[in-house]
């Protein structure tokens, strides 16, 4: 358990592959800091199932990713906590909107809670990182951060922009630490099609092109752009995730790494 002891910030972690994720590293003996949108009965069951699967201590955190005010107060809660070993952006939001009709008010949120929270949370944990010769930074991107699609202009700016923010921070911090320490690495995960929540209002409208038969909305997503025609699991992010944090991903840093069954291979 090359990671017992270290401590893990994962945003968006409530549900999906933010919890997923979390629950790789707590297996491997992670303190970890969950953070999302719950009510009080829901955090503690959160908090409980995380404790459950191995965390020797676990917080939660509701700060809003849209306000940096609020973002800054759970990086200082972490700093006092410790610091920031491993931080996952996973948090995020998605509205499938033509780019005539997108919003100022939806432009500003998705930037802001999928671009703008990473920056936040990455500008107060690395420089703890670097000093101590180990941080991960692995940021929960996109397909859509590697190819675009119609109807998702805030979308993919969001996860376009995520990619080249870890791109500059993995090469600010690429000399610190050493092979010994870990060092410091940034990188994102790309996956496609995905069982989570995020995807269920596509599912919905292809379905509904199918009489309302979600299996066959689900396959018509599919065959569309991913050639594997399977969904991944949130679990399988969650176990790259955790290879990445591990000190032998020392020199894996300022990539970006497509879960997608091939989609974009073609």
């Amino acid at each position: 358990m090359k990671l017992k002891g270290k401590t893990a910030l994962v945003t968006g972690s409530v549900q999906g592959i933010g919890l997923e994720i979390a629950k790789a590293f707590a297996r491997e003996g992670v303190r970890i800091a969950a953070h999302g949108l719950a009510d009080a009965a829901q955090a503690e069951g959160i908090l409980q199932e995380l404790l459950d699967a191995g965390a020797p201590e676990a917080r939660f955190f509701d700060a809003d990713m849209r306000d940096p005010d609020a973002i800054d107060a759970m990086m200082t809660a972490m700093e006092a906590w410790g610091g920031t070993d491993i931080l996952v952006n996973n948090a995020g939001i998605q509205k499938t909107v033509k780019l005539a009709e997108a919003t100022a008010e939806i432009w500003n949120d998705v930037l802001a809670i999928n671009l703008s929270g990473a920056f936040h949370t990455m500008r107060r944990a690395m420089p703890l990182m670097g000093a101590r010769g180990y941080g991960r930074v692995i940021n929960i991107a996109s397909v859509h951060g590697l190819v675009a699609s119609a109807s998702k202009a805030p979308y993919v700016s969001s996860k376009f922009g995520l990619i080249g923010l870890s791109k500059v921070a993995a090469l600010e911090y690429a000399s610190a630490g050493s092979r010994e320490t870990g060092g410091v690495t940034v990188n994102c995960i790309c996956p496609g099609w995905t069982e989570t929540a995020i995807i269920e209002p596509q599912i919905l409208a292809r379905a509904a092109t199918h009489g309302g038969d979600r299996a066959a909305g689900i396959a018509d997503l599919l065959a569309e752009k991913q050639p594997s025609k399977r969904t991944s699991d949130p679990s399988e992010i969650g176990e790259l995730a955790l290879w990445l944090a591990h000190p032998v991903a020392h020199n894996i840093t300022g990539t970006s790494i497509p879960i997608d069954g091939g989609w974009t291979a073609q």
